[in-house]
């Protein structure tokens, strides 16, 4: 029991302590500048919607908007077999002279996607959602990344609003700030592992048809950019905006769509756990250990429990109490350190709940499906 304690402790303090600890000093010492310049090669910005009438309309007005030379990108919507008026909106803005590609049926975004990419004219593909708003330079910055030969993926960032700031969330804000610090410093090193999927580009001659059921193409696409040998770095100034503040249960709900994701990705691609991965120890660190730490906090758990003596009985009793601060948090308790604690600790039992059911959905073959 003692082995299993002292393996499973050392588990999670890896993955969320001594991985983003590693990555700082690697990134602060042994950095890969990235050689950036003002280029401007054709582009096309491709969006998958379904039923997106409610936001469709100011997203294609925010990208007509972006400084970026009008003649150097195209945009190519796919609608997904959208029921509302998506369809209707892409057909007057069609006139327009701009495209789109309407799938008569819901065949999921993998597939949205892949009929994009099949009539994409750019040189780069830039990937975006139609709910978040892009910075009028968020584009030029984006694509001045390609002036260096070795970059064959650029991720921006994504910017939560402040009606992102719900008591509930503040302890996912932490969590989301720590992945992001990660991307960055993964990416200063030599590659990220993930991108933004609300924005991110990829040299179109790198981009493989994505398989039909996958869930994360923001992953999907940047390690076969990583296998072909290229990089994946990460832009702070390409600046993507999202005002949407969701409660507990739908961040609990993206999580495990998240998490599911991660999962099929070991299927869909089970060469990122061999030689053929050049970032096989950042994947583990960064996506798979992540994914063990639930079943590494039971075996805390039952293993304090079990020997209930020493520093094992201190760890089992700060465990409930984390577990009781985690149900305090719920409540929403307005300010002060203990709400700054319970919220800190709600965000990690949703986090390590939700891997759990993405567990679940993948061992029972269910599927996480795109939705609005």
């Amino acid at each position: 029991m003692k082995a299993l304690f002292w393996l499973c402790a050392l588990l999670i303090a890896f993955a969320y302590a001594g991985y983003p600890v590693w990555l700082y000093f690697r990134a602060r010492f042994w950095p890969r500048p990235v050689r950036r310049a003002n280029i401007f090669p054709m582009v096309t910005i491709l969006l998958a919607a379904r039923n997106e009438e409610e936001n469709l309309v100011r997203k294609l007005q925010n990208i007509d908007r972006l400084d970026y030379p009008v003649n150097q990108f195209e945009v190519l919507v796919v609608s997904d077999g959208s029921t509302d008026g998506t369809n209707r909106i892409l057909a007057a803005w069609e006139s327009a002279g701009h495209r789109a590609v309407i799938l008569p049926e819901h065949r999921g975004k993998a597939s949205a996607l892949n009929s994009g990419l099949a009539v994409a004219r750019g040189e780069i593909v830039v990937f975006t959602d139609a709910r978040q708003i892009l910075a009028p330079d968020s584009l030029k910055n984006l694509v001045a990344n390609f002036a260096d030969p070795s970059v064959g993926c650029v991720s921006g960032e994504l910017v939560l609003g402040e009606d992102s700031n719900a008591a509930s969330l503040k302890g996912i804000g932490l969590y989301w700030r720590l992945e992001k610090k990660m991307r960055q410093w993964e990416a200063l090193a030599g590659s990220s592992v993930g991108v933004t999927g609300a924005f991110y580009a990829a040299r179109r001659s790198l981009i493989a048809n994505l398989p039909a059921e996958t869930v994360l193409d923001d992953v999907y696409i940047p390690l076969q950019v990583i296998r072909q040998n290229f990089r994946v770095v990460f832009e702070t100034r390409a600046i993507v905006h999202d005002d949407l503040a969701p409660s507990v249960k739908q961040e609990f709900r993206r999580k495990v769509r998240t998490l599911t994701g991660n999962y099929q990705l070991l299927r869909l691609a089970p060469w990122v756990l061999t030689n053929a991965n050049p970032l096989r120890f950042e994947f583990i660190c960064h996506k798979v250990l992540r994914l063990l730490v639930p079943f590494a906090l039971v075996g805390v758990l039952v293993s304090a429990l079990w020997l209930r003596r020493e520093i094992y009985e201190l760890v089992l009793i700060l465990q409930v109490f984390f577990y009781a601060l985690a149900g305090l948090g719920v409540f929403q308790p307005k300010a002060g350190i203990m709400a700054r604690l319970s919220q800190m600790s709600l965000a990690f039992v949703v986090l390590n709940g939700a891997a759990a059911v993405a567990f679940l959905y993948f061992i029972t073959g269910r599927k996480a499906m795109w939705a609005r």
